[in-house]
């Protein structure tokens, strides 16, 4: 099946090489191929230049965010940053118009100026924004009425959503949330075929503000655990 991955960072690449691995054509997308095959430098989160690592990926196609969400058959996921995803998606939402979109993007507010700023290993804490009140992906869904939102993956490290069984031989939670039903299905299934046995349903979009909220706890237990350790939580019944 053709899926797109928009977005060139960590997480997308985390995606892009599983659903590859997994036999899928995909479609990557972004702002300006060819400004960011041209990149030579690290990203913002130390990556290597997306065009370095692409090399030892072939048979990955790259275009627009667009035209990637175009040539995808029925399912998209957004990497791109929270601050910007709702004008990158809005770009895009002919060719996203009818399609399944998951979406685990965080919406953080970088370098924020705060009365009481929250210091961690690499800086002040983001801020975010929607928060209680809204969610990023309630605000991209009201921006794509035609397409079908599902929050997921965004309450685990990428390369632990693609690989479950790398913590705790994949005993542990994935939620997600939307308000298509056949959309959830989907993307429930490639959960599975990520690996993921424990998925649960939180209901309609509007539970997309506790997985974004929760951000904010997993930044704390990683920082307990010790910065860049992998963990997963369990919804014990």
């Amino acid at each position: 099946m053709g899926i797109a991955v928009l977005g060139t960072g960590g997480g997308a690449r985390a995606h892009i090489a599983k659903l590859a691995e997994l036999g899928h054509e995909v479609h990557v997308g972004t702002r300006d191929p060819r400004a960011t095959l041209a990149r030579t430098e690290p990203d913002m989160m130390g990556n290597p230049p997306f065009g370095a690592w692409l090399a030892d990926h072939p048979g990955i196609q790259m275009h627009t965010f667009a035209d990637a969400a175009e040539r995808a058959a029925e399912l998209v996921i957004s990497g791109i940053d929270g601050h910007n995803a709702v004008a990158a998606l809005s770009a895009a939402a002919e060719q996203l118009a009818t399609k399944t979109l998951v979406d685990y993007a965080v919406p953080y507010i970088y370098n924020p100026d705060l009365e009481h700023p929250w210091p961690t290993p690499w800086g002040t804490m983001p801020k975010l924004d929607p928060c209680d009140t809204d969610s990023l992906a309630e605000r991209i869904q009201r921006a794509l009425p035609r397409t079908k939102v599902v929050k997921a993956f965004v309450t685990q490290e990428q390369d632990t959503v693609v690989d479950p069984k790398g913590v705790g031989a994949g005993e542990h939670t994935m939620f997600i949330a939307g308000e298509h039903t056949d959309a959830k299905a989907a993307v429930t299934d490639l959960l599975k075929a990520y690996g993921w046995t424990d998925i649960l349903d939180l209901g309609p979009l509007v539970s997309a503000r506790g997985m974004e909220m929760y951000a904010h706890m997993h930044s704390a237990i990683g920082f307990a655990l010790g910065f860049g350790t992998h963990f997963g939580i369990k919804v014990v019944r």
